[in-house]
């Protein structure tokens, strides 16, 4: 669905409440179509970040495995290597703003 909501779970150090409600905050943006909400909206807004990130906790919290838990900076280092290949490693961007390969 949104390419910013990172999974949360099975992860050391585990997600801190901060990080479940950006999860959450970016899942009612999607859905809503909207970035920052009008005046009107505001308080719905809010309201549904709020009972998002407390179910996701709840989620966080219920889940089970066996398996050992990922280590953060491992993971980013993947997601690094699996974009260098998907982008290329020689993109670079340009004084006007586009991005060449070379």
């Amino acid at each position: 669905m949104c390419r910013n909501i990172r999974t949360l779970y099975n992860y050391a150090p585990q997600a801190t409440p901060a990080e479940v409600h950006a999860a959450a905050h970016q899942y009612v943006r999607k859905v809503s179509g909207t970035t920052k909400p009008s005046v009107a909206n505001q308080s719905a807004f809010d309201e549904a970040v709020a009972a998002i990130a407390h179910t996701t906790q709840h989620l966080l919290e219920a889940l089970v495995t066996n398996a050992q838990p990922k280590d953060r900076e491992v993971e980013a280092a993947k997601a690094r290597a699996r974009n260098a290949i998907r982008y290329g490693a020689g993109a670079r961007s340009d004084s006007d703003g586009l991005t060449t390969r070379s």
